[in-house]
Parts: C-alpha cells; structure tokens; sequence
C-alpha cells in the first residue's frame, strides 16, 4: 500500500500516530519531547478526529509526575491515553508506571530519549532515562529512524491495547525527535483497520464505573502480594507474540520487514553488532561499505527490548558469528555491565551462541556524535588479536584507557546524496530557513531530505550549524557531516573562530556572509582556509546579506536572501522552481502581515538568488602563511585562567568533541566543578550595531547600566589622575556630585549583543541620546575603555556619596553576572545581575533548571564572577521541579553551621581570657549576626582577634578559624521561572515560604515556559496562545503574590523594572533586609512573546504593561504590620493606556485573532475584566478597605 511521504521529524511522526489511538493526552513540556504535546494540542485546536471520531482532549499538568497520575486515572476510568516526555520528566512518572503497569492498563507512553542530571544537566540524548524504567514492568520498544517512529509508534498502541501491558516508545532524544526526514505517512484508516476494537470495547468495560463497581488498588500484605504479581505473568508471556502478529500486519500493509529483532548484513558474518536507537541507521552504513570491500560483517537492531525473547534474538544471529559487541547508549557506573550487554548475555547463555565472543562498549552518551569511523573501530577492535573486552567510542579516554582509537574514517554516504552545511547564529533565521528548504524539497520533488541542527549552549545569540542532506534514496546518516558538497557562513567573524572550509569536498562550494571585497578577503582570512580552498578548488562565493537586508527592511533577518542564495548555487532543484517555490511558501507566511512584509521577502529571494559574487581565487592563496602571532597571556583566577585555556577555548572553537578525559580530571571537573567569571573570555563579538555614547548627551543617569542585560555598559569614576592615563579613544566628562572626578560610560563592544536596550532607555539631553547604535566595527576601540575601566574598579566613595540602593548608585558597584549566553535584550537578566551588584559578594544561589540556568550556568561559559576580593555568587543548579527545597537546604546549612559557630563566639566572649577587643569583636558579631551587611564588617573585625588568640594557643579560636568562611551571614536566593514557580516547583516553594527562614525568592516570570519554548503556565493569562493553548488559554493566572500574602509572614514584591526603576531596586533592597521569607516576581519580556518592535524594546514593554493595567507593581511588608501600619503598598498608578492595544503589540495574543477571531474577542474581553479586577482588588488592599 503507497502512503503519503510528507516532510517531518521524529517527535511530529509520534504525535500524528499516537493521535489516533488516543481519547486523552495528559502532558507536561520537557526538552526534547515537548514538540509531541504541542503537536497534539494544534491537532486538537484545528478538529482533527481520533479513530474514535472526536478530538483529543489534551491537558498540561503542572509536572510529569502530575501527568503520569492524570494518565493513570484517565485509563483507570475508560480513556485511552498517552503522554510524552524524557529524561527526568520519565523519572518523575515511574512510581505511576509501577500502578499502571501492575493494573494491565493500555497506556502509552512517547520517550525522546535523554541524558539524566549526574554532575551535569545535559538537554540531549541518550538511553539513561528509558533503561531506569526496565523494572516498571512496561513493556519497552525503540525506534531507530523518523520513519520507525511513526511505524512502531503505531505496534506500541496496538499492542499495548490487545495485549494489556502498557508501552514505552522510545527513540533518541534530539537524533530522531528532531531530525527531519521525508517519510511515509500512516492513513488513519488503515490504523482503524489493524485495531483490535473487542480489545478497546473490554478496556472500557473493565474501568472503574459505578454502574459495574469494583474497589481496585487494595493494600496486600506479605501472606498474597507476591502471589498475586505472579498472577500477571501471562499477560508479558503472551506479549510478544501480539507484537509480532502487528509487525506482521504493518509489514504485511506497508511492505515492511519489522521484527522484535532485526538483522542486516552478510548471512555469514563473523562479527556483530547489537545495537538500538539511531545508531543502527549508521551502522547499517558501514555494514555496507565493510562488506563491499569484502568484510563478513552484521547488525542486530533491537526492537522490543521488553519483553526480551532470547529465542527472537537467536533466531536473527547468523550461524556464523564468532563475536558480538554490545553497545549501549549509557552508562552503569559499578554495573558488571551495561543493560543491553548483560541482557544480550543472558539471551545467548545456554544456547548454541553459547561460546561466542561478547564485547561490550558504551557509545554516544548526550548525542556524542557517533561516526562510521567509530563504527568501523568497533568492528576492527573484535577482529584484533588484543582486543578490549570493555570500551567506548567517540571519545578519547586516555584515563581508563577504555576507548577505540579511530584509524579509518570513510565516508560512507551512497553515492547521489548532497551534503550541505551552514554555520549560523542563534535567533538569525538560519535554522528556520533550512528547516524551510527541507520542506520545499521534500514537498516539491521526489528526493528524499534529511536535516538535523546542532546549537551550542547558549540562547539566541549562540552558534549553530545546520546539516542538510538530500538524494534520491532513504537517508541513513545519523551523523554530523564532515564532507560536504557546500558550506555556507552566514557570519564573517566565524571565519576566524572556526574550521568550516575544511568540511567542503573537492571542488565543492563555500558561501561567505560579510561585506569584504575580493581584496579585503585576502586581509581577513586565515591563511589556512585561503589555502585550503585554493588547494582543493572550492567554488567561492560571497555576498552581503546584511547590507541588502538593510536596503530590502528586513534588518538583520537575512536568512531568506542566504537560503535563495543557497538553492541558487547548490541547485539541488532548478533556480527558476527554487525561487518559485519560496515565494510562495513567503507568501504562505506572511499573507497576514500584510502586502508589505511578503513582497519584502519576495524582493529578498530575488536578490539573494542573483546578488551573490563568485570570488576569483588568488593562485598565490596556495602558499598562504599566516603570520606568527605570541601567545597572549591571560590574566585572572588561576583556576578560571586554566578552565578557559583548556576547556572553554577549546569548546567555543567547535573543539569540546576532541577534549580527552585527562582533561576534565585535571580540571577537577568530575564533579561538575567550573571556576567562576570564565564568560568574560569569550569576546564573542555577535552584535551588528552597538551604542556610541556621546558625553555631552549624557546626564549620568545609570539608566543604561541598569537595564543592560549583558552588563556590558558600565559607569567608571575616574580621578584626574586615571583620566590622564586613560586610553587615547576613551571618552569621559566632569562627574556630576563628585567635583575632581570624571565620568565615563564604558562599553565591551566585544561582549555586546547589541540589544539597543540601553540606546532605547537613554533620556539624553535636549531631544538628543547620548547612546546612538553604531556598526561594531566602528566601535572596537571602546573595548580599550572598558578594560581599562575594569582594572580601576568601583569606588567606595562613590558609592558612599549616591547610594548603593539607588538606581544611579547601584550601578556603580561590579555586576557580578556578566556576558551570559541570555538572548539579546533578554528580560530576566536584569534583574540577576541587579541583585548581584547589591548582595553578590555574599550570595548563594539556587537555580530552577530553565532558562536562567541556562543563561546562568552552561558550559563553557561561567556568567557568574567575582569581586576584587574574590568573592562572588555560590551558584548550583540542582533539578526542575525541587529548587526551592534545594535552597532551602542551603539555608538549613548555613544555619546549622553558623549556629555551631556563634556557640563557639558565645563561648570566647564569655571567657575570662579573652582579651577586651576580642570580646568587643565577639559582641559585634553576634548583635549582626542576621544581617548579611554588617556582619560582613563585623566578622571581618572578629577574624584578627581570633587569630591572635589561636596563635596563642586557643582551641575554640582554632575550632572556629577552620570555618571561618562561614562566619559571615550569607544571603540565600533562590531563582527560577514562573515554570518552576507556578508549577512545578509550587509545592516546594508554598512549603519553604511557609517555613520562615530566612531565604529570598526571585521568580522570573515571562508567563510560559521560556527554555522549553513557550508552553503555557498558570503564570500565563486568559488568552494568551502558547504551546499547549493554541486556542488561548482559558482560565486566568494564578494569584501567586496573594497566595504568599495569605501567609501573612512573607515579604511579597511583584515588579516590572522597565515601569519603576526605584519600585524594583526598593524592592529588592527590602526583600533581602527581611528576617524572613521574601518573594519577588518580576515581569520578564521574552522573546516568545513576539513582542511587535522586538526585545530591543523590551524595558518599554514592561513600562507599557503597567500603564496598560496589564501588570501591577507592588510590595508586601509583614514588618509594616507589626509597627501598625498597612503591609501592602500599591507602587502602579490606575492604568492610563488601553489594555487592548498593549496585548495587540504581541504575536501571543494578536495571532489568536488571525486563528479564531470570535474567540480571541471572548477571551480579551474577559482578560480586560479581569485585570480591571484584580487592579480594584488591590487598590482596595492598598486603602485597608479589605483585609490582604
């Protein structure tokens, strides 16, 4: 039977497939997985109809836990019903799944397999998550390919509902979840047809209903439990034969050969690899290559790892095989072995493959690219006469010594596919663009298109390269490509970061990106790329993207000019027809936005196709010889001097791949270690413009400093002196207060994303900024300023005179968070690194997993630095959903260590011995002891004394010095999103709140899930769209301040920076003086909102929400109650700009109206009451008219 090839990836092929057999879909968003549920939730908001003839009713829950229970009662009462999910999101579900399972209910559950947190986070894939679960008693099937999962996804359900053992479909996280492939499409009716419905029909007359009652879920004691789990054995014998019988008929309709086990390769090979997930469309490759060349070589691709029939695996081994190597996708550590290898053990053990050989290697662990050559080592490595018995692939273990050596790297890609590759930056359209192309190829032609997209660490901002594959054949290549037919950068300053010709085959093709003229390229190129291309006859070609983009109005969004460009040179597809069919899949787009903006993007196509220049390489680029250029010494820390040097410098030029395990061990990084303030390394130089500051514009506001999201703008004091000595290019003016002293705004144009934040906040002076954005390259010499102003540091007398608490004074304090991987004119960075330059030579931090720690906390980068002293934050990120137990425990650390050590000060002062200034210091220290400001100068006056006195002999002062970092009151923050803190973290955070120690909560709150990509939240409001609530979301948000506030005893503040700059730094200044719990939430602009004009523009969104009655600002101090007076403090004024038009300027409500007009009015309209409302409610608390 022909189905329908359509364009898609992996978790879209599981959402299409999962959606017919499901009545409910209970899902909470994690990365990688998070693409299914929302694909299901379109599916639903667009009336798409199940099996069962309606649309499915799709819940978000507040965490994975809360969904795997809702899945379990929705089955127990007659549902048929599905999730998605990974990682730690699959751990949260196994107590659930342990239920379900033992109630031989039909669930099915999809898995984009993915690391687990150990001593780091990691986002990608591997199979630790889904091996944690072979106890649940779920039974267990992989899927290798796209293509698999929409085929397999479909035995799960089926089997899942005859047989009535619940399913986990798994396939790797981000290798298959997101990589696109053109694929054959299920027919619902031909799922309709392969549904055992008498099957469906029982399910539903064994659930729960209290026309046919039955208790289920009893309490058994130890004289039946056991007897009764055995009970259930039949059921998993009887498995796998009903997946076998619907492979069968999937095989029997499609005209495939799916079994449990499945073999591929000679029928006499001598030497196998057992394998599961994407690496088997890899290893499929080298089978081929190996045995053209005359090898006996196979593969054994696992399907159905639970149940495990040894016999099913026998029965595909060739009788040949003299040696097995096991791989698996993660690691046991004190295991015997790995799971697949001791399962596959096993399965041979008694057999007549008793006696064969079984090797055991571990491979690919958070998608470490897995390569034909390591595929090659691997079937080297059983053919050796010393063969390691235990070993890895893919990386260099030169502790433990267990990995292959690659000595062999073909390129085993068929003969008729074209590789491309493009090294973009984040946010600039690349991916889109591509993801594009994939599309018109796939939908247009009869090619087969692959793509998958790898991206560094950071938000928008950061690199990422795109790996296109097209032919006429089914692509196998589950690797990054390494020789490709063309190469394109779409950012010039790449050319020195990066090897990216060297990927370009012989006579292949390169596009440059920049503005350089055939002579400049000759200046700006390293003499290893101009030789490369000159040596290997690379086609050349360049073209201004930018500059035509600013000509075009489309800015910086250059990535249609860059893909017609592409299709133009590579033609995959004839130019005419490339460009055809992007024009209309831009008209397709932006037929909404109206005539402008389409025939903008029709203009770019145009242009880009034909306005790109082939470069007439030089024959002298042959001998190209780049200068010899010293090692510049790098100054800092030694600990962060070594880390960049050895591993940040390394992973920011695309090198983290070749870092051998030696040196993470000499790094002490086991343990997840990294040195603090390694971000300031980096030089990133990704900004287009940045600002100018012109002096006699400036009023000395700070305003730009305060709201700079990068902390790349700074105020310095100078004396006469520094200014004399100051670079030639640095500019400065008299300072405002300070008579003597100089004023200087510096600016890191190397650190620069180039926002336009500050420029956007500037007041200037007459009508006139004092901050105008300039091309960067017109601005490097500000870099000098900047540095040096560093080195100066801040002044105490300055601080002194306008008052750290101030916006102004606040700003002339170090930012101890700098230079973060955050996204261009991002909205929560500001408030960190605000809270850093009041408290953060003292602050611990806990961090929610999400996008604050990734900004915060992902490698290379470190943001997060120290003062002169070297002080700075102690930042840990634990997991998602225990964050504010996580810092609370810090808290209970500290209290219970200073508590040690006040006993010991107490018992110093009360000494006889002790002189008179000890016992003053001791008095000091004890009267501050919870204050984290004056027991700094408290404790730094105690520690002399106490050395003086151990040095004297004195035990107690000795006891004590041991910890004297612990001496000083720290100050306890906890971070996290209005994710962690609406959802899933709720729970920990309503319990440390309710607690009252001494902890301070900031929550970021951008109103959906930010990290994962924009899925709502009960922070989101009524009518908002968001991933899960493509209709609007329904309910209103979640008063979390008034929760807090019931309390009575908890400091609550609820700013938006961007409306009050003194409401906000007041708030946080207060917050952190509180003996007790505080909670701030502060609005942050985001990226996913759409914000119509951008996030340059972010600090006058907020401004906006609050005239708009959108946002309120206010504080709660329990310390005003007890003095009498009222709590509760209204800080906005009664809204003075229409709620309507604010909402409007963003894409997440504005596209509601494009969607479902009558809707969208319904769900405004409630929205605008409701926020009129809670305004009057306030404002009634502010009166003491009510009672908070």
């Amino acid at each position: 039977m022909a189905r329908q090839r359509k364009t898609m990836d992996g978790n879209t092929a599981t959402a299409h497939v999962s959606y017919a057999f499901t009545d409910v879909a209970a899902i909470y968003p994690i990365t990688p997985s998070s693409p299914m549920a929302d694909e299901t939730d379109k599916y639903a908001a667009a009336n798409r109809k199940n099996l069962f003839g309606r649309e499915v009713q799709v819940t978000e829950m507040q965490s994975e836990a809360g969904a795997a229970g809702a899945v379990h009662g929705s089955l127990a009462a007659g549902a048929l019903t599905t999730t998605y999910t990974a990682s730690q999101g699959l751990l949260l579900m196994i107590p659930n799944m342990y239920k379900i399972a033992g109630e031989f209910l039909p669930s099915v559950i999809h898995c984009s397999a993915r690391s687990l947190s150990t001593h780091a986070l990691c986002i990608f894939g591997d199979h630790s998550d889904v091996y944690a679960c072979r106890q649940t008693g779920y039974a267990m099937l992989c899927s290798n390919s796209p293509q698999e999962a929409m085929d397999l996804g479909a035995v799960a359900h089926l089997a899942a509902i005859k047989g009535r053992v619940p399913f986990l479909h798994f396939f790797d996280g981000f290798r298959t979840s997101h990589e696109i492939q053109k694929i054959e499409v299920w027919d619902y009716k031909d799922l309709a047809d392969m549904l055992d419905w008498d099957a469906v029909d029982a399910f539903r007359r064994r659930s729960l209903n209290p026309e046919h009652p039955v208790t289920r879920g009893t309490a058994q004691n130890d004289d039946t439990f056991f007897q009764a789990s055995e009970a259930g054995n039949k059921y998993y014998d009887e498995l796998p034969a009903v997946v076998v019988d619907y492979m069968n008929q999937v095989n029997a309709k499609i005209g495939t050969d799916y079994k449990p086990f499945n073999y591929y390769g000679a029928p006499d090979a001598e030497r196998v690899i057992v394998a599961m997930g994407s690496v088997c469309e890899c290893a499929e490759e080298v089978v081929d290559y190996l045995n053209a060349a005359g090898d006996k070589v196979g593969l054994v691709k696992v399907h159905l790892y639970r149940p495990f029939v040894a016999e099913y695996l026998t029965d595909v081994l060739p009788e040949t095989v003299k040696t097995i190597s096991v791989l698996d996708r993660t690691r046991e550590p004190g295991s015997i072995g790995e799971p697949l290898y001791l399962d596959v053990l096993a399965a041979l053990s008694g057999t007549k493959f008793g006696t064969v050989k079984v090797y055991t290697g571990r491979y690919g662990l958070g998608s470490k690219d897995t390569t034909p050559g390591q595929i090659v080592a691997v079937y080297r490595n059983m053919e050796s006469e010393t063969p390691k018995k235990r070993f890895t692939i893919g990386i260099v273990d030169d502790v433990t010594n267990l990995s292959l050596e690659i000595k062999e790297n073909p390129d085993t890609t068929p003969k008729g596919i074209t590789s491309c590759k493009f090294w973009g930056l984040g946010a600039d359209g690349t991916v889109g663009a591509n993801k594009n192309s994939i599309k018109i190829i796939g939908d247009h032609t009869d090619m087969y298109a692959q793509g998958y997209f790898a991206y560094d660490s950071k938000k928008s901002g950061g690199l990422t390269v795109s790996h296109l594959r097209f032919g006429d054949k089914p692509i196998k290549s589950t690797y990054y490509i390494s020789q490709a037919d063309f190469v394109a950068c779409h950012k010039p300053s790449y050319v020195n970061e990066y090897d990216m010709v060297q990927d370009v085959k012989p006579g292949g093709s390169f596009l440059l990106n920049c503005l350089w003229s055939d002579e400049e390229l000759d200046q700006h190129l390293p003499a290893k790329m101009k030789k490369y291309i000159a040596d290997n006859n690379i086609n050349f070609y360049t073209i201004d993207g930018v500059k035509l983009g600013k000509e075009i109005g489309l800015g910086g969004r250059i990535n249609t000019i860059l893909q017609s460009a592409f299709f133009s040179i590579a033609n995959i597809i004839p130019k005419d027809q490339a460009i055809q069919y992007m024009k209309d899949a831009a008209t397709k787009s932006y037929s909404k936005k109206g005539e402008k903006i389409v025939a903008m993007n029709h203009e770019a196509i145009e242009r880009g196709a034909n306005e790109y220049h082939k470069v007439n390489v030089p024959e002298s680029w042959k001998n190209a010889v780049d200068e010899a250029k010293a090692d510049v010494a790098i100054e800092g820390n030694a600990d962060t001097v070594a880390y960049v040097k050895n591993f940040l410098n390394p992973c920011n030029k695309y090198k983290g791949n070749e870092l051998p395990v030696s040196t993470f061990v000499d790094l002490g990084m086991e343990d997840g270690t990294a040195p603090a303030g390694s971000s300031a390394y980096e030089k990133r130089c990704i900004a287009i413009d940045i600002p100018e500051w012109n002096p006699q514009n400036c009023i000395q506001c700070n305003f730009c400093s305060y709201v700079c999201p990068h902390a790349v703008i700074r105020p310095v004091a100078l004396t006469e002196e520094e200014a004399a000595n100051a670079p030639a290019g640095m500019k400065y003016k008299d300072m405002t207060g300070m008579p003597g002293m100089k004023f200087a705004m510096t600016i890191s144009a190397m650190d620069c994303s180039g926002c336009g934040s500050c420029a956007q906040v500037c007041p200037g002076m007459k009508g006139e900024k004092a901050l105008v954005m300039k091309p960067m390259e017109t601005q490097l010499q500000s870099q000098e300023g900047f540095e040096y102003g560093r080195k100066i540091g801040p002044k105490q007398e300055v601080i002194d005179k306008f008052k750290e608490t101030t916006v102004k004074g606040s700003q002339f304090k170090q930012p101890l968070l700098e230079f973060s991987g955050a996204c261009a004119g991002c909205g929560e960075t500001p408030y960190a690194k605000l809270v850093t330059q009041l408290f953060g030579d003292r602050m611990y931090i806990a961090n929610a997993t999400g996008c604050s720690s990734i900004w915060g906390g992902s490698a290379p980068a470190t943001p997060y630095t120290r003062n002169e002293k070297g002080h700075g934050p102690a930042w840990s990120n634990s997991l998602f959903e225990d964050n504010a137990e996580f810092g609370y425990g810090m808290t209970l650390a500290q209290k219970a260590i200073r508590g040690r050590l006040a006993e010991y000060v107490e018992q110093i002062a009360a000494s006889d011995k002790s002189s008179a200034e000890m016992k003053e210091a001791c008095k000091n220290y004890l009267d501050t002891f919870d204050d984290s400001k004056l027991n700094r100068a408290a404790t730094d006056a105690l520690i002399p004394e106490l050395e003086k006195a151990a040095a004297a002999g004195c035990e107690l002062s000795q006891k004590t010095l041991k910890d004297k970092d612990f001496l000083a009151k720290k100050s306890m923050w906890i971070f996290g999103g209005d994710g962690w803190a609406y959802d899933i973290g709720f729970g920990g955070l309503d319990h440390v709140i309710a607690s009252g120690e001494n902890v301070n909560i900031l929550v970021f709150d951008t109103e959906v899930y930010s990290n994962t990509g924009g899925q709502a939240s009960k922070s989101t409001p009524i009518g908002s769209v968001a991933q899960f609530a493509a209709t609007g979301k329904a309910t209103k948000k979640k008063d979390l301040p008034a929760i807090a506030m019931s309390y009575g005893y908890v400091y609550v503040a609820h700013v938006a920076m961007g409306a009050d700059y003194n409401q906000c730094i007041k708030a946080i200044t207060e917050a952190e003086s509180y003996n007790g719990p505080s909670l701030i939430i502060a609005y942050a602009p985001c990226i996913n909102h759409g914000i119509k004009g951008g996030m340059s523009i972010a600090q006058k969104e907020e401004k906006k929400a609050v005239e708009a009655g959108y946002w309120q600002n206010f504080r709660y101090d329990p310390r005003l109650k007890e003095e009498g007076k009222n709590p509760f403090h209204l800080d906005s004024k009664a809204p003075t700009a229409s709620y309507r038009d604010f909402i409007m300027g963003e894409v997440r409500y504005n596209s509601l109206t494009r969607a479902f007009p009558e809707r969208a009015e319904k769900l405004f309209t409630e929205a605008e009451k409701v926020a009129k409302e809670n305004y009057e409610h306030l404002e009634k608390l502010s009166k003491g008219e009510i009672a908070e």
